[in-house]
């Protein structure tokens, strides 16, 4: 195996169903984890759900059930999203789970044998929605001159007996741990937190007595930890924590914590202080991607336009979705969405232009050849350029998605696929058919060749539909990482096995825009 890759999404808070922003962050994360597979990597890609704190419990006595049977229906519904998303995590979290609790807990005493846990009494502002502290300086007025929070949510004044963690403490390390590299990202983020760290920290209030729906305080009953020591420990507890030895050993520090600008302070400020304090690495790299937008708004329950996207998936079809929010948006920045945007997009370039190219190459060689595979023809200069260009458009993708820079690296990649149908007008095979035969299968050999380095390339976006490409392309199951782009001699091995190609099936149909939806 390879090195060892380590990528997890935020774990999901389940008060509500999944919406557009889980799935564009469980599909971005899943085209990492692919990617870096297809590039050689051991990669391990943990996902789930964050089920204590008081916004559960409050949900589940609203809807007179207990927070563990709210938390269960609800982490099925994230988990039949990534499903239906073709997103394949290999550990799914809940951290109700025992052994969260056990990791949870052991992460709680280090810190405490380290001296950076003190009991107080903790007055302050609190918000319920964002399971956050903010100091009056942070807070914003409302139209009703109530107080808000910076992200506009309700704040109450809590006043109880807390455990406190000495955060103030780490500010040097932090701010160190910012300067030294790509620990925060994008720049834009760094910056904002960098600003933050550097006003002064204080010491963060990390237990609660007001309701028990959460892990215990060791030695302290009475007390449940803040929802956030508990959601942030999950990264280690899926690798076996407290046992430091096999998949620990192997995978921690992560590589990636890909997570929503929102959160962005609880992993690059609370989370690396715990580490420090416990005497665990930090991880490598936090990641805040931006949000999703429907035409321009933030999806709210209010406004009334939440997308479910499972819907969307089955109208559109997964491998469309998927290429659509890593081709629409600049990874990292906020981004939008509509109908007239996914056909739009992927009509043009999914349907029309690669589709379109693999379809016509495989039936004029089905038609034209018989389907019969013909290594060895002499390749003329234009066959030459044009396997240049799309070895050059790959290069570029892969170096882009290595950057997490998806959009550009789809970008890359559609230049390749425009030079290979830009190449199939200027050799005309139809006409070549009757002019120069021989010049004609060598033109179509040129183009499968090319048609099969671009399927490969752009597996990890579009799994299932290259998939069913490269069955038809004869391609093995076990030939379809970015290894074999360097395997020159497949072709030779394909026809020298018998191999024919059929009637073939296009993999990228056109879409249509739903009836309900403006023109």
């Amino acid at each position: 195996m390879g090195e060892p890759y380590y990528i997890t999404t935020a774990i999901s808070y389940p008060n509500g169903r999944p919406h557009i922003g889980h799935a564009y962050e469980a599909i971005a994360a899943d085209v990492i984890a692919r990617h870096r597979t297809a590039e050689g990597f051991d990669v391990r890609f943990q996902t789930g759900t964050d089920e204590h704190g008081l916004k559960m419990a409050q949900k589940a006595r609203e809807l007179d059930t207990t927070p563990m049977e709210l938390a269960t229906e609800m982490s099925g519904y994230f988990r039949e999203m990534c499903d239906a998303l073709n997103v394949g995590y290999d550990v799914f979290i809940r951290t109700t789970e025992p052994r969260h609790h056990a990791s949870t807990q052991e992460l709680w005493r280090r810190m405490e044998a380290n001296g950076d846990l003190y009991l107080d009494r903790y007055e302050g502002w609190y918000s319920v929605r964002d399971e956050a502290y903010y100091d009056e300086g942070e807070l914003v007025e409302g139209e009703g001159g109530e107080k808000l929070s910076p992200q506009g949510t309700p704040v109450e004044w809590t006043v109880e007996e807390s455990w406190f963690f000495r955060l103030s403490k780490y500010q040097d390390r932090l701010l160190e741990l910012y300067n030294s590299g790509d620990f925060i990202r994008p720049e834009t983020r760094r910056n904002e937190i960098a600003r933050f760290v550097e006003g002064g920290l204080r010491d963060l209030s990390v237990s609660r007595t007001s309701f028990d729906w959460g892990i215990k305080v060791p030695g302290s009953d009475n007390h449940v930890m803040y929802v956030w020591v508990d959601a942030l420990t999950n990264y280690i507890t899926g690798l076996g924590f407290p046992d430091e030895t096999g998949d620990f050993a192997k995978y921690w520090p992560a590589n990636l914590h890909l997570i929503g600008k929102d959160i962005v302070r609880f992993h690059t400020v609370y989370w690396p202080a715990f580490l420090m304090s416990a005497g665990v690495p930090v991880p490598k790299q936090v990641f805040g991607h931006g949000f999703l937008l429907n035409r321009g708004q933030k999806e709210s329950k209010s406004l009334g336009n939440v997308t479910d996207p499972i819907a969307l998936s089955e109208l559109y079809g997964v491998d469309t979705l998927r290429y659509f929010f890593l081709r629409e948006v600049a990874f990292g920045q906020d981004g939008s969405w509509s109908h007239e945007a996914i056909v739009t997009r992927c009509n043009a370039e999914l349907a029309n232009s690669f589709g379109n190219l693999a379809q016509r190459t495989l039936s004029m060689i089905f038609k034209n050849m018989g389907g019969v595979l013909k290594p060895g023809l002499p390749a003329a200069e234009a066959d030459i350029a044009l396997s240049d260009a799309v070895a050059l458009g790959i290069t570029g993708m892969r170096r882009a998605f290595m950057d997490l820079d998806f959009s550009n690296g789809l970008e890359s990649w559609m230049r390749a696929v425009f030079a290979c149908n830009q190449y199939v007008d200027e050799q005309a095979p139809w006409t070549l058919r009757k002019t120069d035969p021989e010049r004609m299968e060598a033109v179509l050999m040129t183009l499968l060749r090319c048609v099969r380095s671009l399927a490969l390339a752009v597996r990890p976006v579009v799994p299932t539909a290259i998939d069913k490409l490269l069955d038809q392309m004869g391609v093995a199951a076990d030939a379809r990482e970015y290894a074999a782009l360097g395997d020159g001699d497949w072709l030779e091995a394909l026809a020298a096995s018998g191999f024919t190609l059929s009637q073939p099936m296009g993999v990228f149909p056109r879409l249509e825009l739903p009836a309900d939806e403006p023109a």
